[in-house]
């Protein structure tokens, strides 16, 4: 990974993307991928779409979805203490005491998210979990005027989006889900364009797209593939690693941060782009892992395979511990993997191929 994708990255972590507020993100990866794109465009519902290569050729469409949950103010008391709803799903106790950031027009505004000290709670409230409800954001307003001075109804809220190094090549912070699938997606199209540069001709069809609104109903992906109507289409996005304590290997696959790209296998995926996917990996000793998964996927390849008249789809997966919080755990040679994986199988494509299912 070289530093300016790095520091796209890093940018990447520390932009607000709540689903339905992704202007500010998507403003950033317009700017890092025009120099390598043959078209850029925004579609109406805010989808970012990257493309190069041949236009008669088979169209492939790579989607990372570059939203993360967040909340959404909806009360302002008469204190100025500020109730939001959530947007996407959320586990309450991941809230308690955390920075967050309310996202106005004017800018952000620091707040935090608490609730009643734990001195003060009775006996039964110890005992149960938190109910949002019972949350609340202090921006250090002293009443409701001085609050709706700074904050209106409608702000988008995200916790405190800080990007730090831990040990080896792990990282963390909020928004791993998944700006890193959109950073692969991106990237691989930036790769796929210097090969195509130095005389590896691309023959396909490429369209990365960092789409929106995946954590309130895969609804970018939807939506985009209605412009591209792509012939095969591979989703990026994070998945459960397994090799942290408390995570039902059984049930979830041995899934390692550091172990490399996770290929899915499984009803949503096309078997032969799956295995074009591991073919690829073992050709260029790219570490990989395969993940099995029997029901329709909770990420964009669910939309993507069903789209038109259907279309060969592949997923491919970041392993991520502590998904949904503002410790998300991810590894820069994962990502960078994924990139590269995903720069390959486009420059493989061609007109060529056929992913109609057979024995």
């Amino acid at each position: 990974m070289d530093d300016a994708s790095l520091q796209f990255f890093k940018q990447a972590i520390q932009t607000p993307s709540p689903s339905g507020y992704e202007e500010r993100i998507q403003n950033l990866v317009r700017d890092y991928i025009t120099p390598h794109a043959e078209s850029v465009r925004t579609d109406v519902h805010g989808n970012l779409i990257a493309s190069i290569g041949d236009d008669q050729a088979p169209r492939l469409m790579y989607a990372g979805h570059c939203d993360q949950i967040g909340m959404l103010v909806c009360h302002i008391d008469e204190l100025g203490f500020i109730y939001a709803q959530t947007i996407g799903g959320w586990d309450p106790q991941q809230l308690i005491g955390q920075a967050m950031t309310i996202w106005t027009e004017k800018g952000p505004v620091p707040a935090v998210i608490s609730r009643k000290p734990i001195h003060l709670l009775d006996s039964k409230e110890r005992e149960r979990v938190v109910d949002l409800k019972e949350l609340w954001l202090d921006i250090g307003a002293t009443d409701q005027a001085t609050a709706k001075a700074h904050v209106e109804i409608g702000d988008p809220v995200t916790l405190d989006l800080k990007y730090r190094e831990l040990l080896g090549d792990r990282v963390t912070g909020p928004g791993m889900d998944n700006k890193t699938g959109m950073w692969t997606v991106i990237e691989a199209l930036r790769r796929a364009s210097a090969s195509s540069k130095r005389g590896s001709e691309l023959r396909c069809h490429l369209h990365s797209v960092a789409t929106v609104q995946e954590e309130i109903g895969l609804r970018g992906a939807k939506t985009s593939a209605g412009s591209i109507n792509p012939d095969v289409a591979i989703a990026v996005d994070v998945t459960h690693a397994s090799d942290c304590p408390t995570i039902d290997k059984n049930s979830q696959g041995d899934i390692s941060v550091g172990g490399g790209p996770v290929i899915f296998r499984g009803p949503n995926i096309n078997r032969k782009v799956a295995a074009r996917l591991i073919e690829l990996c073992q050709q260029h000793s790219i570490d990989y892992q395969v993940a099995a998964v029997g029901r329709a996927t909770p990420n964009d390849a669910n939309v993507l395979q069903i789209h038109g008249g259907g279309v060969a789809t592949g997923l491919v997966a970041v392993p991520n511990r502590y998904m949904h919080s503002a410790v998300e755990v991810v590894s820069l040679g994962d990502i960078d993997k994924v990139a590269e994986l995903l720069s390959l199988f486009a420059q493989s494509l061609s007109a060529d191929d056929d992913f109609v299912p057979s024995t």
